[in-house]
């Protein structure tokens, strides 16, 4: 476990919030998760937001709560942009990370933000010309090529959740050994579902050409509805003779039916907003998209589930890999206590289980 102390500013600006008492306590909570010592200032008008700013900036990044939508240019050693509520994209430079819409629950996600890129800063290495079209590279020591993973986050395709909530498992895989490929891409809430299909591929196309990565050892991982990204892009590889071809593609509480998604209306619709419309509306994209419908697979896969997951996750994986075994499919299946977010979580057993897959295939025949 790492011990470390190092210092982070958090700066609110006025109005911010309803109640400090239960920002701080939150604060409070996620600088002991990762031992940080944090300075915290809630500041009473514009003037002292600004000067606690320029003080934070002496330090390095910080994270910044400026009012959601507010303006605010970050200064050049770089910050955390945080806003509780709705709030347009924040692409300025300086911005290195925007969190948003997350509520209070935010300011957890912007701490674990800072320590991961603190402590273990990654390389952006972009595979288009949009903002989103880019990846997050981390090589582990040694001599290459390394087997690497590319990991694709979920948020039912919405673009207040962000390629952060990966940065835990990138870590960890570079730690092992794994070249990590944290793929950011353009989510179809703001660009539209083929942007986000198109992305999907053009980035396992550039981890293939990373000089570091070994093109016959890349594995494809997504969590939730980056899970469908993840497996799309691997029952693509195989249907168009792709030059990058995986040696394994992992769902990791996946929303692997887009049908049954769409049909219980899961995250208040959010399979319809993001594949632009119903299933009855849009037919040929859902199955496309689906990786059930995309079965069999042709390639090992594994399908990893948490069993106080959302019923309807855990009925779809378990539909998905029974399914995989009629078509005598390479699947594998692994299932075990935890919640939606226990699967990428470094610290738990089910992904223990997970790298040991990853392992097994990185070696098979080596």
């Amino acid at each position: 476990m790492h011990t470390s102390t190092a210092h982070v500013d958090i700066v609110f600006a006025p109005d911010t919030v309803a109640d400090r008492r239960t920002a701080a306590a939150l604060i409070d909570r996620a600088l002991h998760a990762r031992r940080l010592i944090g300075e915290v200032v809630f500041a009473a008008d514009a003037a002292q937001f600004t000067a606690a700013a320029e003080s934070a900036a002496q330090r390095g990044e910080f994270i910044a709560i400026p009012g959601d939508g507010a303006e605010f240019t970050a200064p050049p050693t770089g910050a955390i942009r945080l806003d509780l509520g709705r709030a347009p994209a924040d692409r300025s430079v300086g911005i290195r990370a925007h969190i948003r819409e997350r509520g209070l629950d935010g300011l957890r996600f912007a701490v674990d933000s800072w320590y991961h890129h603190r402590l273990h800063p990654a390389t952006v290495v972009p595979y288009g010309d949009q903002h989103e079209q880019h990846a997050e590279l981390r090589i582990p020591d040694g001599n290459g090529p390394f087997p690497a993973v590319a990991l694709f986050h979920g948020g039912y395709w919405r673009s207040r959740w962000a390629a952060d909530l990966m940065d835990a498992l990138a870590i960890d895989l570079t730690a092992r050994g794994y070249l990590s490929w944290n793929v950011e891409y353009r989510r179809p809430d703001e660009y539209g579902w083929a942007a986000t299909t198109h992305d999907t591929a053009a980035a396992v196309r550039a981890l293939g050409e990373i000089e570091a990565a070994d093109p016959a050892r890349i594995v494809l991982a997504g969590h939730s509805a980056g899970a469908q990204l993840a497996l799309r892009a691997a029952a693509d590889a195989v249907a168009e003779h792709a030059a990058v071809r995986p040696i394994l593609a992992i769902s990791l509480a996946g929303v692997l039916d887009l049908r049954l998604a769409d049909a219980r209306g899961l995250s208040e619709n959010a399979t319809a907003g993001a594949l632009g419309g119903h299933r009855s509306e849009q037919p040929e994209i859902y199955r496309r998209s689906s990786p059930i419908d995309r079965l069999p697979l042709g390639l090992p896969h594994l399908v990893v589930s948490a069993v106080h997951d959302d019923p309807n996750l855990l009925e779809m994986s378990r539909e998905y890999h029974s399914t995989a075994v009629t078509f005598d499919d390479p699947v594998t299946y692994i299932e075990g206590p935890g919640n939606h977010f226990a699967v990428i979580d470094p610290a738990d057993e089910l992904w223990s289980r997970t790298v040991a897959e990853i392992a097994r295939a990185a070696n098979h025949d080596r």
